[in-house]
């Protein structure tokens, strides 16, 4: 039995990171229902399309494993099934604003009211509250505002988004994790509760202690490319052939390990974290001819000889084609769409693909019909 059989989701969220945090409760087994508007969520006209056209690869992902039903909610017919669907649910995951969802006579009161072990999932891009919390809530402004952008990019150029919506599936992963923390607690209390998670605070906790460095030394870390503050050398680095590598040294012993292969293991200068960070230019010119100067085959060969960290820099096909990748079936195949498998392997009770996403309204009849025969 899947490890969330018999949990009964409600999705009404739209675009990544909501939906994403339903997706990854569906992949365990729990029985998510996407709620669209007759119009059907935007994610299924985003992104890139089978040859043959229909819903986006993007859609495929995001919407597996969900039932898909259609509800409008400006109707009352959509909120009476909206409100009868959440009677018998255990999860419910919104994004809308602050305040729409109470517009909709469907806020979090009247959901519990009708349903005391319900939780609910509450995405924004600021919060709940707080003088920015009506504001519209993209990944962008997080990454923006989280301090993620500042310090992305080479030195002397400007402030780097990240190319994915980053923040949208961190935040997804810190929705999912905090409906199981709810759930946990209702087994104790037999209640459910609302859950406010938002954009900007989720990938600010993926700054580690660049917070702590601001508000105590008045430290704010500057451009540095592929580098670190902390582990000198550490970057991706241009082999002879035109291929690139990422290298790390963020254990001591990788590091001397990195020296040694380069023939510098008894230069002072690079003995300590410290020391290396001090000469960070001296030791990155060092790497950077070190590495120029040899095909990528040899480069990878001669630092996994030495047992030090070394990667090839993937495009994206060549992730797919890689035979570890490939051993560990990283990517599944579901309705001839290969796609990323579940966020995580769990040895007793798996993940199962299902299906990918559904044509719009699929299930409409079948779940809303039980509702008429309740």
């Amino acid at each position: 039995m899947p490890a969330l059989e018999g949990l009964r989701v409600i999705d009404m969220a739209t675009v990544f990171a909501g939906p994403g945090a339903a997706r990854h409760l569906a992949d365990f087994g729990a029985d998510v229902i996407k709620i669209e508007a007759p119009a059907g969520d935007g994610v299924r006209r985003m992104g890139w399309f089978p040859p043959e056209g229909g819903d986006s690869y993007t859609w495929k992902l995001l919407g597996r494993n969900k039932r898909a039903v259609v509800a409008d909610l400006k109707t009352d017919a959509g909120r009476d099934a909206l409100l009868a669907l959440a009677g018998a649910a255990d999860v419910l995951i919104e994004n809308f604003r602050p305040g729409t969802l109470e517009r909709l006579g469907l806020g979090p009161d009247v959901l519990c009211a009708r349903n005391p072990r319900l939780v609910v999932l509450r995405v924004t891009g600021f919060g709940q509250d707080g003088p920015y919390a009506s504001r519209p809530g993209f990944a962008t402004m997080a990454e923006a505002m989280s301090g993620f952008a500042a310090i992305n990019g080479e030195p002397d150029g400007p402030p780097l988004l990240p190319p994915i919506a980053l923040t949208d599936e961190v935040a997804a992963i810190a929705g999912a994790f905090a409906v199981m923390v709810a759930l946990h607690d209702r087994e104790r209390t037999g209640l459910g509760q609302v859950i406010d998670v938002n954009l900007l605070e989720s990938m600010l906790q993926m700054m580690s202690a660049l917070p702590s460095a601001a508000a105590h030394l008045g430290y704010e870390q500057p451009r540095l490319g592929s580098g670190i503050p902390y582990s000198v050398p550490r970057g991706t680095y241009r082999c002879a052939d035109g291929r690139w590598v990422a290298i790390s040294t963020s254990a001591e012993s990788v590091a001397h390990r990195v020296l040694t292969l380069l023939g510098l293991g008894d230069d002072a200068r690079f003995a300590t974290f410290e020391s290396r960070a001090g000469h960070r230019e001296e030791l990155d010119a060092a790497v950077s001819a070190w590495v120029g100067a040899r095909p990528s085959v040899e480069v990878l060969a001669a630092f996994e000889a030495a047992e030090a960290a070394i990667a090839p820099v993937y495009t994206m096909r060549e992730v797919l084609a890689d035979p570890h990748v490939r051993a560990r079936n990283v990517f599944v195949e579901v309705d001839g769409v290969v796609m990323q498998g579940p966020v995580a392997r769990l040895s007793r009770t798996p993940a199962e693909m299902r299906w990918a996403g559904r044509p719009l309204g699929a299930d409409t009849e079948e779940v809303l019909g039980a509702l008429d025969d309740a």
